[in-house]
């Protein structure tokens, strides 16, 4: 899925930091940012603007993460932060096929990826904010 752009926002007032370097690394990102730039329940929004420190199990050694998206919305009388993170749905569950040449690379990833949300999910647990994976199909994707 290698696609890249900049992604300019109709409501650049809503976006916390510069408007103008907003980085889709997905068209699945594309479409999110379009969401949060456009419903009117989102109030202020980023894209991998939060820092979150994980330890790395490959690397062995602290790293950092920058989830995809961070933003508040208003929901009925008070305002949620979430934080969130796009991914291809079959990176979110450990590769079934050890036969496979790809299994190693496969489960690196997989570590790597759930190190990052477990250290996600403490941050937003602490916060009162909550963790979302969404995946192609939550975003309705085939």
């Amino acid at each position: 899925m290698p696609y890249k752009t900049i992604y300019f926002p109709k409501n650049p007032s809503k976006y916390v930091g510069d408007p103008n370097k907003i980085i889709c690394r997905s068209l699945w990102e594309r479409k999110f940012c379009k969401y949060l730039d456009e419903n009117q329940s989102v109030l202020r929004w980023a894209s991998e603007e939060l820092r979150i420190p994980y330890y790395c199990p490959i690397k062995r050694k602290p790293c950092m993460y920058y989830p995809d998206f961070l933003f508040e919305a208003k929901e009925e009388n008070e305002i949620k932060t979430y934080v969130v993170e796009i991914k291809p749905k079959k990176q979110t569950k450990p590769p079934e096929n050890k036969k496979k040449r790809s299994f190693a690379s496969e489960m690196a990833t997989y570590m790597i990826n759930t190190s990052k949300w477990e250290s996600a999910s403490k941050l937003c647990d602490k916060n009162g904010w909550q963790f979302k994976i969404l995946t192609e199909e939550d975003l309705h994707i085939k």
